[in-house]
């Protein structure tokens, strides 16, 4: 099966500290992939990498056989920052139109994305009168517009009530089902258990690539995060 992501021997380097150290690695396609580690592991770094917004040192990363940031990628890649990327002075739809006509998005998608997220009654509302957890589901939403290949989310249900948070680990689900790739980092060790399989990062190293149920059993751990503790013992 033909990898999504092709990393090989990926650093990146900024302000003289090494970020990503020597990250090599391969992502297959309709699978949820999370990445993990605590604040400051590289987690935002790498899902930046991938999407074409940060500057390699050395190594590679190519997404869909092309390198990385590659101008034929544009609607190939739907990202989600972990800052809130959103028009607060717009409303709800208005933003979406705006990233429709972005990524030419068909206008029905709107409507859809808006369901997808549970924002249907905000439509009109004003981005600034939103909540926090309702603005990351507004963003999320302009990353789902156009129905693309791989979704780079970064910490997409921080904010989220333990309900909404269901239902977007559903809808994650129905997207990998119908073969999109999605890699989503957060820092919630509980949400490893939802995922297909993992990248676990800490201080810009590639700790392990495994399915939740091998890395447990690898480690001899009851859960993932006891499996993550004892990797970091022995790195």
């Amino acid at each position: 099966m033909a990898a999504v992501i092709s990393i090989k021997n990926l650093t990146v380097v900024k302000d003289g500290k090494d970020i990503l150290r020597d990250i090599s690695l391969q992502l297959t396609p309709g699978r949820i992939i999370g990445l993990l580690g605590p604040s400051g592991a590289g987690k935002t770094t790498l899902i930046r990498t991938i999407a074409g917004r940060q500057k390699i040192t050395s190594g590679s990363v190519e997404v869909l056989d092309q390198p990385a940031g590659a101008a034929a990628l544009r609607k190939d890649i739907g990202y989600m920052t972990q800052g809130v990327a959103i028009y607060p002075d717009l409303t709800v739809a208005e933003n979406l139109r705006y990233f429709a006509v972005m990524t030419d998005a068909p206008k029905g998608r709107i409507g859809e994305v808006l369901a997808e997220v549970h924002l249907q009654s905000k439509a009109k509302q004003l981005v600034s009168t939103l909540s926090g957890g309702e603005q990351s589901r507004l963003s999320l939403a302009s990353a789902l517009l156009n129905k693309a290949p791989f979704l780079a989310l970064d910490e997409p249900t921080v904010g989220v009530d333990p309900v909404l948070r269901q239902q977007l680990w559903e809808l994650f689900g129905e997207l990998a089902r119908a073969g999109t790739t999605l890699l989503i980092s957060s820092h919630v060790m509980d949400e490893a258990e939802r995922c297909d399989e993992l990248l676990l990062i800490r201080n810009g190293q590639l700790l392990a690539q495994d399915t939740p149920a091998e890395l447990r059993r690898r480690t001899g751990s009851k859960t993932v995060e006891e499996s993550f503790l004892k990797l970091v013992g022995q790195s």
